[in-house]
């Protein structure tokens, strides 16, 4: 092996000058070791652009003048913003030898090792991007190409048609509840998006919510939150950005709702097997061996697929996420507790659970605020949480409703105190906001965070009066919907 000594170390660096200097000092430098590693900025120039070949880490003088003029250089150097600030070190002309020797073995060390590693990492990232930008422009000829020719870049695949029984009881109670859950009978490779068939749309406020992912690993490609006045009584086309690429794998669709109504999911033909019919957590009739009425359309993977009337663009993009939709366990809100901040005390029961409904009822009072805390409810991961509320009485008074996240080893009436008295949470609780709500029409109340929380927190729903009257303000919350979210796979239920 050819031996490695300093100076053929310093011919490989000799392209990074890694120290600074005044041209006053350069003197000092010339016929040493480390002249090769010196910069010299000139004294009548002008460092108005980036240093060629030199990315200086320290900057050194010998005399009065040469740090002087190195400090005026290095304030003009620092305006480019190009290299960090430098710390100027004074050398004793007297001791070079010894100053040289510890700056060769400074730069051309470990620093020399990082310089070398950072310039390799450098070229690669260029050559990455020129490939990166040539394989671009191919997709671009590629899409070019194809619209030149007048080829369909996306086409129908697969279709299950409507079909209406007259023994229907219909699955609106199951998306409220639960969610309905579709494979789709293709390959994953070249999916660009798909239409649901409705046969109604309500017209109260509510959304339908669509989730498709990986069956096989359970990571999530996209979701749409589709509000029902987005909705035709029709076929519904949801795209994807681009068409599923990598291996061919099994795509499921998982389909819930939110609000007092439901939209009309239509269901297909039936069909002989189980694998590709719909299916519930919730054992259902019209679910047998009847699969959801939707067509999937296929392109080019990894292209954009061309745009459509009505095509709906996902809310949120899923890949590398393992997305998990989840329900308030019964037991646990039937275990809610009244943790209400008020001096009125009632003659009737304010907080309660419906268990027949999956709902809770939080009557607000004159003063102060009406609220019931479900203990550890949100699990470790949830991203999201949304509910709808309504005044469940023809005649009464308006309300203000709100939910708050707290953690689960808080006080929760304490954590109700302090909204009360300062009118906005602590900082480690999530407050959704007052909604006013009223009997006409029922609200959703939606918490996106920011980031998935760390440990189990507590549900705490909120009520107060807008109005001097809250007569049969019986303030009812249902439709919990939660999504938590993961990046360890899961086991497949299929």
């Amino acid at each position: 092996m050819q031996e490695l000594t300093s100076s053929g170390i310093g011919k490989r660096l000799a392209a990074r000058k890694l120290i600074a200097a005044s041209d006053l000092d350069r003197s000092f430098f010339e016929g040493s070791n480390i002249e090769h590693l010196v910069v010299c900025l000139e004294v009548d120039g002008h460092v108005l652009a980036p240093l060629q070949n030199a990315f200086p880490l320290i900057a050194v003088a010998f005399s009065d003048k040469g740090e002087a003029d190195l400090r005026e250089r290095l304030t003009l150097l620092g305006s480019l913003g190009t290299v960090p600030e430098l710390p100027v070190q004074r050398l004793d002309p007297d001791a070079r030898e010894s100053s040289f020797a510890l700056l060769q073995a400074l730069t051309e060390g470990g620093i020399g090792r990082l310089a070398r590693y950072s310039a390799a990492i450098t070229s690669e990232l260029a050559l990455l991007r020129r490939e990166r930008e040539a394989l671009l422009e191919n997709y671009r000829s590629l899409e070019d190409a194809f619209q030149a020719r007048n080829w369909e870049p996306v086409s129908e695949i697969f279709a299950h048609d409507p079909y209406s029984d007259p023994k229907d009881e219909g699955i609106g109670q199951l998306l409220a509840n639960a969610y309905v859950e579709q494979l789709l009978p293709v390959s994953s490779l070249g999916v660009a998006g798909f239409a649901l068939h409705l046969h109604t749309v309500p017209p109260t406020s509510g959304e339908l919510v669509v989730a498709l992912s990986y069956l096989e690993s359970g990571e999530g490609v996209a979701e749409w939150t589709v509000p029902y006045a987005q909705l035709v009584a029709n076929w519904n086309f949801f795209s994807l950005p681009r068409a599923c690429g990598g291996a061919a794998r099994t795509l499921r669709l998982r389909i819930s709702a939110t609000g007092p109504d439901t939209a009309g999911l239509s269901l297909g033909y039936p069909i002989a097997g189980e694998r590709y019919s719909a299916r519930s957590e919730i054992a259902h009739p019209d679910l047998d061996l009847r699969p959801l009425a939707f067509r999937v359309f296929a392109g080019l993977p990894g292209v954009k697929p061309a745009s459509a009337p009505n095509m709906i663009a996902p809310s949120n993009l899923l890949e590398g996420q393992f997305i998990v939709d989840y329900r308030l366990a019964v037991d646990a809100m039937s275990q809610i507790a009244d943790v209400s901040v008020t001096p009125i005390v009632p003659e009737f029961q304010t907080v309660r659970f419906l268990d027949h409904e999956h709902a809770v009822v939080c009557h607000p009072l004159p003063s102060g605020i009406s609220a019931g805390a479900i203990s550890r409810a949100i699990e470790p991961g949830t991203i999201s949480f949304s509910a709808s509320a309504v005044i469940d009485h023809p005649e009464g008074a308006p309300a203000a409703v709100s939910f708050l996240l707290a953690p689960a080893n808080s006080n929760a009436r304490s954590e109700v105190a302090e909204l009360a008295r300062k009118g906005t949470a602590r900082p480690s609780a999530f407050f959704s906001g007052w909604r006013e709500v009223s009997a006409k029409q029922a609200v959703n109340i939606n918490i996106q965070l920011e980031e998935p929380v760390r440990g189990p927190m507590d549900l705490v729903i909120l009520s107060r009066a807008v109005t001097e009257s809250v007569d049969f303000s019986w303030l009812k919350v249902s439709g919990f919907r939660l999504v938590k979210q993961s990046a360890e796979i899961f086991d497949a239920r299929y």
